[in-house]
């Protein structure tokens, strides 16, 4: 548990942090969210004591942390911050291990943590340990940086706009990645983001600052049912006047889909699975009508090489019209064998991609939460 009792931090004249009271409980991942300047970074560095509160408390486990050593308290907090850090003279697997190793772990311990870790955001020990972090893509970094936080079994991590760099879909599967470790390890995690979508994503809980203070605190679903303050309101903007709205299957689709001629080979498809990292390809005629899916599954089992995956061609994927209404799309979704559904345009070419990650409970619950009362 992390609690708050009175904390201030002031630089001159500006006052930073205004007698801040709050508490945190274990295995919450709690977004700190608010306009630039609000206090939220300094917030979350006090936590591991880089920055030092002019007045009040912090304790960690009803322990002041003011008393404890700083470099041995942050040894035992991870911390991952934006621009990653990672040292380029050493590997991926050196780079995991550094607190591990200043802790003392045997080799075989520090090891066996490293090999656990890499298994967990799919990137195995044998391919990847032994590169250096310029060998590896912008997303991967970002992996090895959250893995280092986590090496030393950290009860409490601290994530300073970790994802901010990042391109949109980077973005949203490392998002996904962090939720379900979190999940996993039971860890508390404090989390700095000023992206309103990101905290409704992630957070047990959301405590919305501004001008130092702590204007609510909440679950992301009451934020948006009760907002505390018209700063808040305006801050969820789009997100509050959900529940007014009528979504069309186009609110919710990716755009950014792979389509394929369906007379393309099959090992070039395989490639470009690999590639992209998907597990099926949309595929299409030769007038960029919609023709059918291919999976990976069935590339493997009836491909041959120099084979067109014309004659492999699925139709079991649901599809939708861009125009057609969000709650029938999502009942077609939840029973979808492929798990997407396919969203087309009026002239019958492909407009995008529905999956069950692109329905994030919070838009979810604005459609249709109030249904069962």
């Amino acid at each position: 548990m992390i609690r708050f009792e009175n904390v201030t931090k002031s630089y001159g004249k500006n006052v930073i942090l205004r007698n801040l009271n709050f508490t945190i409980n274990p295995g919450e991942f709690v977004v700190l969210i608010g306009p630039s300047g609000c206090g939220k970074t300094t917030t979350l560095k006090t936590i591991n004591r880089l920055i030092e509160p002019d007045g009040g408390k912090i304790f960690i486990d009803e322990k002041d942390i003011t008393k404890e050593n700083p470099v041995e308290l942050r040894r035992t907090i991870g911390y991952v911050i934006q621009q990653i850090g990672l040292f380029p003279n050493m590997t991926v697997e050196e780079n995991i291990a550094i607190v591990p190793k200043l802790l003392k772990y045997p080799k075989e311990k520090w090891q066996g943590v490293v090999k656990e870790l890499l298994e967990l955001v799919g990137m195995p020990y044998e391919q990847n340990a032994h590169k250096y972090p310029s060998e590896l893509s912008g997303g991967q970094q970002q992996r090895i940086g959250v893995l280092r936080a986590l090496a030393a079994s950290p009860p409490i991590v601290l994530m300073d706009e970790p994802f901010g760099a990042l391109d949109p879909i980077t973005r949203d599967t490392l998002q996904d990645e962090v939720r379900r470790i979190q999940k996993k390890l039971k860890k508390t995690i404090v989390f700095v983001t000023h992206d309103m979508d990101e905290a409704l994503k992630m957070a047990d809980v959301i405590v919305f600052m501004d001008s130092g203070k702590i204007l609510q605190m909440a679950s992301p679903e009451e934020m948006l049912r009760n907002p505390a303050d018209p700063l808040i309101a305006e801050f969820m903007g789009k997100h509050m006047s959900n529940a007014n709205m009528i979504f069309t299957a186009a609110d919710f689709m990716k755009t950014r889909v792979t389509k394929v001629s369906r007379t393309t080979l099959t090992l070039q498809s395989i490639e470009l699975m690999r590639n992209r990292e998907v597990n099926s390809l949309l595929v299409i005629n030769d007038d960029d009508t919609y023709f059918g899916s291919v999976s990976i599954e069935k590339l493997r089992s009836q491909g041959k090489p120099g084979k067109e995956i014309g004659d492999m061609v699925s139709d079991e994927a649901p599809v939708v019209n861009v125009k057609d209404d969000a709650r029938e799309t999502f009942d077609k979704l939840m029973t979808s064998p492929t798990g997407y559904v396919v969203v087309l345009n009026d002239d019958a070419t492909v407009a995008g991609l529905i999956t069950k990650t692109s329905m994030t409970k919070a838009m979810g619950e604005a459609l249709w939460g109030e249904m069962s009362s």
